[in-house]
């Protein structure tokens, strides 16, 4: 028989308050674990060495070219202006496109009248630079610029441009404020199409090398295959086509033919994708925070490709997006060396980090 007694409702009412404190202090330690990934890497201050007379504008995409030796980048024509955002090239004639060594000396650059918001960037295996104009300004010039990805040769030299420039749309023939774009080793050509939440296109949109259309698949929406703005896109060693999904705080993962393969959600709230040659994945989280994805902190998260394994983890110093000027990289390239180098809007400026553990 048992016996209900108060000694038994105090040993209860006391096992209770040890598991809830304990509950407490192990959540609040793995909370903190999860933020405090070992980060082997140091900041290098002023690296970018702009021409004189030229103004650092808002930093986009950035991608090492094949040689190793040579970083491209994408610098808005204006300073960063909340009335300007969308269309900071629209009234000039400044070179967006620019090429930098790896002391930070400009090389060339290229471009100039050609854009409205150049966004997206990529080199392909023959150093050709591809590059998206993710206009948002409804004072898009028609039959001009806006709503395109222009493929470049090294020197500067229009070789295609995907989608009718000043035309959204959402057929074969156009595309809708493309975010990014990834050429495959084979030639295919893949275009992150959509630079918004719930408006215009969410969607991935696949050519071959010589700019055939061949498929689009996605809508907006928060099931697999489904997007919240397709932010980036990039291709790892298998083929694989990795989409962020900033809007829905995952990462996307397809096989070439759109077939979804997977989601993942470790790497907080992605804005930049990229791989390095030893199986490396560099993602980069600029926009974390209380509202947007609360329990997350804003930094460069990186692991295996292949498992999705988190292991290291560069912290941004800026705080909340929403009451700091500053939001940190959202997008980022590697050297042969291992070094990085983060493309930060609002701070307007190329961050190099340089790895100085194993």
């Amino acid at each position: 028989m048992m016996f209900d007694s108060p000694s038994l409702h105090v040993r209860s009412a006391a096992s209770v308050a040890l598991s809830l404190a304990l509950f407490l202090v192990l959540g609040t330690a793995a909370k903190t674990f999860s933020q405090s990934l070992p980060n082997p890497y140091r900041m290098v201050e002023g690296w970018a060495k702009l021409p004189e007379g030229r103004t650092m504008g808002a930093v986009g995409d950035l991608q090492m070219d094949p040689d190793g030796r040579h970083l491209w980048v994408i610098l808005r024509c204006t300073e960063t202006d909340p009335k300007r955002f969308g269309n900071e090239c629209l009234d000039s004639g400044v070179d967006p496109i620019v090429q930098f060594d790896l002391q930070g000396n400009v090389v060339k650059s290229f471009g100039g009248g050609m854009f409205i918001w150049p966004h997206g960037l990529d080199v392909d295996r023959e150093g050709n630079v591809w590059v998206t104009d993710a206009v948002a300004s409804k004072k898009t010039p028609p039959g001009k610029r806006g709503h395109q990805v222009v493929k470049f040769s090294p020197e500067g030299k229009v070789l295609m441009t995907l989608g009718t420039p000043g035309e959204p749309g959402d057929d074969a023939a156009h595309l809708n404020s493309p975010s990014d774009v990834a050429v495959a080793a084979n030639g295919d050509i893949f275009v992150a199409d959509g630079h918004s939440f719930d408006a215009g296109n969410n969607r991935i949109v696949k050519y071959a090398k010589d700019g055939k259309f061949l498929k689009a698949w996605g809508k907006t929406g928060y099931a697999p295959g489904e997007f919240r703005m397709t932010h980036s896109i990039a291709i790892d060693s298998q083929g694989r086509v990795f989409v962020a999904d900033r809007g829905n705080n995952r990462i996307q993962i397809f096989d070439a033919e759109g077939k979804f393969l997977a989601q993942w959600t470790q790497f907080g709230r992605p804005s930049g994708i990229t791989f390095d040659r030893r199986g490396r994945i560099y993602v980069t989280d600029s926009e974390s925070d209380t509202v947007q994805n609360p329990g997350w902190e804003m930094g460069i998260r990186i692991g295996d490709a292949r498992t999705g394994w988190v292991d290291t983890f560069i912290l941004y110093p800026w705080g909340d997006p929403r009451e700091i000027e500053g939001t940190g990289a959202e997008f980022v390239a590697v050297d042969g060396d291992g070094n990085l180098y983060g493309g930060e809007p609002r701070p307007r400026r190329i961050q190099k980090y340089i790895r100085v553990r194993p």
